[in-house]
């Protein structure tokens, strides 16, 4: 994979900002997570999660961190099947 968490959380972050700027902040949340998961492929979201696990979300805005703990069952990919 090509992106590391860096970048990964940075992009995050920006993205994050832009939601977390609407009025509406459970529409907000909503969005983002919406965005996450029709933009950002499977290895992105896992990689993503994978940082969270490990670090407690170290370098994420409060925001993404939110929205990434909450909403984690709609963003993070499903686990394959057995």
């Amino acid at each position: 994979m090509g992106m590391n968490a860096t970048q990964l959380i940075k992009m995050a972050n920006q993205i994050g900002a832009f939601f977390a700027s609407q009025p509406d902040p459970a529409q907000a949340r909503t969005e983002y997570a919406q965005h996450l998961k029709r933009q950002w492929d499977p290895q992105m979201r896992t990689a993503l999660y994978a940082h969270l696990d490990a670090s407690d979300g170290e370098g994420l805005s409060e925001f993404a961190l939110q929205v990434l703990r909450d909403l984690r069952g709609q963003i993070e990919p499903r686990a394959a099947s057995v």
